[in-house]
């Protein structure tokens, strides 16, 4: 008898290795896999806006980032004796305003390099609710703790998230052809939204990837991280306490079924490597000061200059 339900991945033609630079936007379970891979040895940009949850926001972000336009004062908000963006992280936030675009232009500036020579991007969409700053009706990406009053709340429609997307991916189609990308739903449960509206909300995301796949076929494909926790995981057990986030091993496993659709088996094998190496490095010895322990990091870090050196090298790309 089998207790769960298993999710069949399609094999995909879109292959991710060392050779490739990836940039990764979205949610906290992108930050999570999007670690993992940066852990790993990838050449990775994870989130130049900090998490981003829903569509509206992503798709501004690496519009921001595709133009290369540098924030200014007047888009900043004072709040709580604090300078924001309400486009970007609260990690971004400052005591006074340079010191936020600072943050901020530093951050667009290493991220838009860094998008001009990526030749994949993954995007995890979390909800498809939105808050819409009164003063100008834009969808923000982070509400800083702000009163409920300073916003609207509303569902995103598919229809106009798919119609943002697709001028988005029609102009990096124009500019860089080569360039696949990879679609995922987050798994970690809204619930404060309230467990039936997470399921509507979810369930919009999935219409608004759908659309996009077949609208571009050849360039985007959808990883099944919701359905793989959703199904083959569907146990409390792997949740983290709060009950919302999936747990170390979740994440792990999905990982592993991630790896295994979009990697080939000479790029799996330099990451078995890099992870056996990163778990050494992150060893707490009982004895820090040891000869014996100083002997393990000398090699451990011989291993790992070894290994870089055998990684592919990326190539760059003219902006």
């Amino acid at each position: 008898m089998n207790f769960i339900t298993p999710i069949q991945i399609p094999p995909s033609t879109i292959r991710i290795g060392y050779e490739h630079r990836t940039m990764i936007f979205g949610s906290c379970f992108a930050e999570a896999i999007g670690q993992r891979l940066s852990d790993l040895l990838f050449p990775v940009d994870l989130n130049p806006f900090g998490i981003l949850y829903n569509p509206d926001s992503i798709a501004a972000a690496i519009r921001r980032l595709m133009d290369g336009n540098l924030f200014t004062a007047d888009e900043l908000t004072r709040y709580d004796d604090l300078y924001h963006s309400l486009l970007h992280h609260g990690s971004f936030s400052a005591p006074t305003a340079d010191e936020c675009l600072e943050r901020i232009n530093a951050r667009l500036s290493a991220g838009a390099e860094f998008l001009a020579a990526a030749d994949r991007i993954i995007v995890t969409f979390g909800t498809s609710y939105v808050y819409r700053w009164k003063g100008t009706g834009a969808v923000v990406g982070n509400c800083h703790k702000m009163p409920d009053s300073y916003f609207r709340r509303e569902r995103l429609s598919v229809d106009k998230v798919v119609h943002r997307w697709n001028l988005l991916l029609d102009s990096m189609v124009r500019r860089r052809p080569e360039v696949k990308w990879i679609f995922t739903v987050s798994p970690v449960r809204h619930l404060r939204d309230g467990a039936h509206e997470n399921n509507l909300s979810k369930s919009v995301l999935h219409l608004i990837i759908e659309k996009l796949i077949s609208l571009y076929p050849t360039i985007a494909n959808y990883f099944p991280a919701y359905e793989l926790m959703m199904d083959e995981l569907r146990d409390y057990r792997f949740y983290a306490e709060d009950m919302c986030h999936p747990s170390p091993a979740a994440i792990h496993y999905i990982s592993d079924r991630f790896e295994s659709t979009y990697m080939d088996a000479k790029t799996i094998a330099w990451l078995r490597r890099a992870e056996a190496l990163h778990r050494d490095l992150q060893h707490r010895p009982i004895h820090p000061d040891s000869e014996a322990h100083r002997r393990f990091l000398v090699q451990t870090k011989l291993k790992l200059k070894q290994l870089r050196a055998e990684l592919p090298t990326p190539p760059t790309f003219a902006r």
